[in-house]
Order: C-alpha cells, then structure tokens, then sequence
C-alpha cells in the first residue's frame, strides 16, 4: 500500500547487494524523527556569508569550471562546444540580467541565499516573479529527472513489467535498490526516479528508449522543442558529463511542463512507496531473496511547507546543491528554481520556502519577465533568434559522481 506517511519515516537504503546486507546489520530497522541523523545542523561558517555575485554574468555561456574529472570526454570525443546564447533573452529583456531581478518597487529579496541562480515564477500564467541570473547555465545534478519524467511518462506504458538487470543494479551514484531479476512496473520505476532519485531506476527507463545516447537526444529534442535554449543533458540521471548544462528559468520551463502530467503531479506529491524486492542471486552463496521496501520522497519540503506540491533535488560535485519545487496557497501555485546551492548558512529547501514566501506576497500583477506558453513553447514576449556561435541515508560519493540519496529532511 502507498500512502502518504507522517513525519516519522522507517527506511531501508540499498546502494548495492554487498551495500544492503551491510546496511541491514548495522541499522537493522531504522526509524528517523524530525531533522533525523543525515540533518544535523550546519556547523557556523568560518567567514560571513555573501551572497554570490554574478553581475558581471560570469556563466552566460557555459558553467563553472568543473572541480573534478567527471566531465573529461571518453576517449576519441571532445566536449561539445557552448550552447549559442539568444540574441533577445527569452522570457524578455529583465531576464537577461544577471543580477537579482524584482519587479518595480519589490521589497529586498531574502537573505542568506546562497543560491548562485534562483527562479521564481507564476505555475499558472508563467509570470516570472523574481529571479537571480536567470539564463546564467548551471549543472543540474538530478534535477534533470525532470527532463527525463517528460520524454518518458508518455513514451511508456506505466503497467509494463520490466525485469532489473546486473548493469541497472550498478549504475554510478544514487541507487533506489533494483536487483537483477526482480520485476518492476514503469510506474513503479517513475517513483523510484522521482522520489529517490534513483539513478538504477533511469538507467531501467532509458534502456526501454533506446539507451543512454538515444534518451539524451531526445531529451535535448524536447528541451529544444521547450524554448529551454540553456540546456543540454549529457545523461539521462544527472551525473555530470561533457557539455551538461540548464538555467534557473529552463529548470523552472520544464517542470512547469511536467506538471501538466497528472502521473507526474501525483508522484512528486507521494510521501511513501512501496518499492519492490528480488529474488536471490544463485551467483552468492547462500544469498537469500530480497523483500521490498517502503521509499520515502527526499523533497523536505514536502514534509515541512504547507501547500507543497513536490519537486525534485539534485546534487554533484561540480553543481553542488540542486532544487526545484511547487506550491500552492490561496490557489496561487509557485515554482521555485535553485542552482549551485550550498547547505550554509541555511539549507537548499529553507532558501526555496524563503523565496517562496517572499514571491507569494508580491502584489497581483508584478512581474519581470515569462515562461514560454506551455503549448507552443514560445514566450510571450520574445521571438527567439540565436546568436551565432529517502531518500535515505547520505551514502559515499561514487567516483564520478556524488549525486546522494536523502532523508527527506535532507538537502
């Protein structure tokens, strides 16, 4: 049965077979309370927090230089040159702006944001409320699920059983626990993207549409087809790679897409899941079948902020914290975009309420700027021409990666 749970959450992570036994013996049955042990609060910083400074639109063209070797390209490919930037700034003339942008006679924004681009805008009209570096291109971990949620929940049938294979079992980074010869559901599979962000789950997904570089084609396609100009997938899950790159305002464009999806609607708003098990691996002696397991959401605002409505979190490395998230009060819906977090001086969730609270008391009307229309990809106030040229416990960076399944009071 899945249900939504309360704030108590018993849990089981596997990251790998070995991982799972190691797992149960030491935690056997676990049960978190409030901010639970992968929370603790943030030790005070050794300097005074400033808000990063991107006036001089540092990443107008590409991210940051990467910190690891996780985007060096395999042997015989180069890395992908830029994406070409706009001519005219889609979404309108502000949100070319690097700096924080607010609308005409807006309070300050909030403090102790250490997002170094963030998003606010209308779920509904597309009316972008306030925002920070909105087309500067940033990494986005897995938050670019999304983009995958948004090629995939049409392509395929929710009901289909799919069988976990070995390679599924060890894909780099997050797992939610698929083990070869269970048998998995798609939607059962979606959950476990969404929720956990399972990067075994998008591996699954992306066998069925053709492989990594076929699913990634694609979603580049959609992206495109999406008026999302800042953003380019180099894998399906989010782990980093050659040539990755979004924007607050094309996170921000693609979830607001996705949420057309009643499926994807309902599954980001999910608190608990029951994801199944599989059987024994004759291949270990005396291995035993594994039985399934309830999933928690790792979006902590889920739990913590009245009217959310679900989103997705990322973490590498290289994009550091990750956030997009709904919600809805007085039948005024929000979507809320972080990119290059860090957890001090507050966390990545208690920067999107922050925002979130702050654009949810703007007056009626304010604006700097849209979204493209949901239908034709087109904004409003633009014509684009293009210049030339869980969810459970932190676990141990992979070494590619270090994108984390979380509690979902987690970052």
């Amino acid at each position: 049965m899945n249900t939504r749970m309360s704030r108590t959450v018993r849990f089981r992570r596997t990251r790998s077979l070995a991982a799972a036994v190691l797992t149960a013996g030491l935690l056997g049955a676990t049960t978190v309370t409030g901010l639970g042990v992968a929370d603790a609060a943030p030790a005070p910083p050794s300097t005074p927090f400033t808000t990063p400074n991107t006036d001089s639109c540092p990443n107008k063209t590409a991210p940051p230089a990467p910190i690891d070797t996780s985007e060096v390209p395999a042997p015989g490919s180069t890395t992908p040159s830029p994406l070409p930037v706009p001519s005219n700034p889609i979404g309108g003339d502000k949100l070319g702006r690097c700096g924080v942008v607010v609308p005409a006679g807006a309070p300050p924004v909030p403090a102790d944001i250490s997002a170094t681009a963030w998003l606010v805008a209308d779920l509904d009209t597309g009316k972008v409320l306030a925002a920070k570096d909105p087309h500067g291109r940033y990494r986005p971990a897995s938050t670019i699920k999304t983009l995958l949620a948004a090629v995939a929940l049409p392509a395929l049938d929710p009901n289909q059983v799919v069988i976990g294979t070995q390679d599924d079992a060890n894909a780099d980074g997050t797992r939610v626990g698929i083990g070869p010869g269970g048998r998995y559901t798609n939607d059962q599979l979606f959950h476990a993207l969404l929720m956990c962000s399972g990067n075994d789950a998008a591996h699954a997904i992306a066998t069925q549409l053709g492989g990594d570089e076929a699913t990634v084609a694609k979603m580049n396609a959609l992206a495109k087809q999406l008026q999302a100009m800042d953003t380019r997938a180099a894998t399906p899950s989010g782990l980093d790679g050659p040539g990755m790159s979004t924007s607050a305002y094309d996170l921000a464009t693609i979830f607001r897409h996705d949420m057309q999806n009643p499926t994807f609607a309902s599954i980001i708003h999910t608190e608990q899941y029951d994801f199944p098990g599989y059987p024994a691996d004759p291949k270990i002696p005396d291995d035993k079948d594994h039985p399934g397991f309830p999933i928690a959401n790792d979006n902590r605002l889920l739990y913590d902020y009245d009217g959310d409505l679900g989103g997705k979190t990322g973490y590498t490395d290289d994009a550091r914290q990750t956030f997009v998230t709904a919600a809805e009060r007085n039948g005024h819906r929000l979507v809320v975009t972080l990119l290059k977090a860090d957890v001090l001086p507050i966390r990545p969730p208690e920067q999107a309420a922050r925002l979130l609270d702050y654009a949810f008391a703007l007056p009626a009307g304010a604006n700097i700027g849209s979204l493209p229309d949901r239908n034709t990809g087109e904004d409003s106030n633009t014509n684009v021409a293009l210049a030339s040229p869980p969810c459970l416990l932190y676990t141990s960076p992979s070494p590619r990666d270090t994108e984390r399944s979380r509690m979902p009071s987690s970052a």
